[in-house]
């Protein structure tokens, strides 16, 4: 270990950790209706926000009308994108005159993006106009991340009431968490990243000359500069010929290829700065270039890097400090988050150790550089890697399908069991709470007593719907992942057979039904199967825990508060965040370690005796 690598981990949770108190400060007064710095500027915007929307502020929801509330912003966010998708060819900012996207990955990513997901089955600056990466994407990163951070208020508000039926109203929660919250972070973080050479335009891509022209391949044009095609035998998988009736090859039209000298190259740039701090922040994740922060234009110095890794960690700590200010119980939140920083800690240690072990298939050399960048190196590619899955963030700097199989585990690990390792914006904590009411309840049937979190007795209820808030998403995750290595559609995309091949696939389930988006990148996800499957995965694991957690609290807080009494569970301390993290690592390990097992670690193993796939 390097005393520079040391000293970036030490700073990055030092100030990461800083932060925390004073923005989930700031948070809890924004979602309070307490006045803050912004107010001044911003208070006469959002009272024209609720005139203009008929949004009345003092009115509250019931948990039900919450709920269907967020549903209804989905699915009128989904339907406006997926027609920008596939109709950006005609719209305006189409600078590169690229096509329409088509139906099943416009299905994906609509769906990605209005869930804040972010999966992305193609790459960026080579598919989407900027209209879509625009008016599209990055707008919904901006509401999907807000939607999130105002249902975790929502479930906070709730805990902390007692025998009322409403919960909040979701319309002004999303108004004050986007005027007050996500834009202001996100216009903060740009003005650094453009300053340190982070593309902020609406030019064309320009040209430039390549210092090493190069002959390659390109489609034949006629006159009219229209691709010209050919009959030729269609190939299958291995690149034989498909034999129709007769034993004749079956004939497609194929594009007709001739050599020609390349000697200049399009710079894809845009308006990224502004695109890469909500994405960053709000843990989104999607990347405005096919390889994410790995790209010298989305991420180019280690300014604009520690930047760009610091802004996953922000919200997503403070807002467990901000839930602890709105239940009124800080001791509880600061447990939570020693839990969760334990396990990202312990995560981050195992595949950095992981990946800085020799490997045999290649003679032990070191470092390991395959899929990572020079500039970045081992440490940096590690770290960016765990954080952005034990943050539902997914914006990767290296490709995690050539880590070490014991270090690929780890991200993969971080996804499984939910992101609750500060997870997501707003998911990662009311997923968390589910794992806080399993343990409450187990621990209130250890000693015999009715169990209770924060003064409200527990109940069949609460306790079922805290199972399907964990259980939803694994299954999600697993069973498409058992069809798709089953399916010839599911196995032809695999680029690797064995271990490392179902590796690919579980690792885009899990992601899809954890809402991450980061991926092991040797999967050729855009295709059908693969990208409807991915939608619904994403779609069950977005609302799945949505409903759990408002289902819980809106039955909480129409509860009587009870005084504690000896037999009450401490909500803090080392007993109770220890038997909390027992409950996390068994219920994740009964439900994935078979698979598991026929993944990285039996590819681990075959590893060590000189096999690869």
């Amino acid at each position: 270990m390097k005393l520079t690598e040391l000293l970036q981990i030490i700073l990055f949770f030092g100030v990461g950790i800083a932060f925390t108190p004073v923005l989930g400060r700031y948070l809890a007064r924004v979602f309070k209706g307490e006045k803050t710095f912004l107010h001044p500027l911003l208070f006469p915007v959002e009272k024209l926000v609720y005139r203009l929307s008929g949004v009345a502020p003092d009115e509250e929801m019931s948990w039900l009308k919450y709920m269907w509330s967020v549903v209804a912003m989905t699915c009128v966010g989904f339907a406006s994108l997926i027609v920008i998708l596939m109709t950006q060819k005609w719209l305006p900012l189409n600078t590169q005159g690229l096509d329409n996207l088509s139906w099943h990955l416009a299905f994906n990513t609509a769906w990605s993006f209005t869930c804040n997901a972010d999966w992305q089955s193609y790459s960026g600056e080579a598919v989407m106009t900027y209209l879509s990466q625009t008016l599209g994407l990055s707008v919904h990163q901006f509401i999907s991340g807000a939607a999130g951070l105002a249902i975790l208020v929502a479930v906070g508000r709730a805990l902390a009431r007692a025998s009322v039926k409403s919960i909040g109203n979701f319309w002004v929660d999303l108004t004050r968490c986007t005027l007050y919250v996500v834009i202001p972070l996100s216009i903060l973080w740009a003005i650094p990243l453009a300053w340190q050479g982070v593309p902020q335009t609406w030019k064309s891509y320009p040209i430039a000359n390549l210092v090493e022209p190069y002959m390659g391949q390109v489609q034949k044009t006629d006159e009219k500069g229209q691709p010209v095609t050919a009959p030729a035998p269609k190939l299958d998988d291995q690149g034989k010929p498909v034999m129709g009736p007769g034993g004749k090859p079956v004939m497609t039209d194929q594009p007709v290829m001739v050599d020609q000298k390349v000697e200049t190259q399009p710079l894809p740039i845009g308006p990224v700065a502004s695109f890469e701090s909500c994405k960053q922040l709000f843990t989104n994740g999607g990347g405005w270039y096919g390889v994410n922060s790995a790209h010298p234009y989305e991420n180019p110095t280690p300014l604009a890097g520690f930047l760009e890794m610091l802004a996953i960690i922000v919200v997503p700590m403070a807002q467990v400090y901000m839930f602890g200010l709105l239940i009124g119980n800080k001791r509880h939140a600061w447990c939570l988050f020693a839990v969760m920083l334990g396990l990202y800690l312990v995560s981050f240690a195992v595949a950095w150790h992981a990946e800085t072990r020799p490997n045999p298939v290649v003679d032990n050399i070191m470092p390991l550089m395959e899929g990572k960048e020079q500039r970045f190196g081992v440490m940096n590619s590690v770290l960016w890697g765990v954080s952005c899955t034990a943050i539902d963030n997914g914006s990767v700097n290296s490709m995690h399908d050539s880590w070490m199989p014991l270090a690929g585990l780890m991200p993969m690990w971080n996804i499984l069991i939910g992101e609750i390792m500060f997870g997501g914006i707003g998911c990662g904590m009311y997923c968390m709470l589910f794992h806080v009411l399993i343990t409450v309840f187990i621990a209130g049937l250890m000693i015999g007593r009715t169990p209770e979190y924060l003064g409200k007795k527990l109940g069949a209820w609460e306790a079922t719907w805290a199972v399907i808030g964990v259980l939803a998403p694994n299954a999600a995750a697993l069973i498409p992942t058992a069809i798709s290595v089953a399916l010839p559609a599911g196995i032809a995309s695999m680029n690797n057979a064995g271990p490392h091949g179902l590796s690919e696939v579980l690792y885009a389930f899990g992601e899809a039904a954890n809402n991450n988006g980061s991926a092991f990148a040797g999967l050729n996800a855009n295709v059908p199967w693969y990208n409807v499957a991915l939608g619904v995965a994403i779609i069950i694991g977005r609302f799945a825990p949505i409903v759990a957690a408002l289902a819980i609290v809106g039955r909480l807080a129409s509860k009587k508060t009870v005084e504690p009494s000896a037999g009450t569970l401490p909500l803090h301390g080392w007993t109770f965040g220890l038997t909390l993290t027992g409950v996390i690592v068994v219920v994740a390990a009964l439900t994935f370690f078979p698979a598991v097992c026929l993944g990285p670690l039996i590819e681990h193993g075959l590893m060590q005796a000189g096999r690869v796939f």
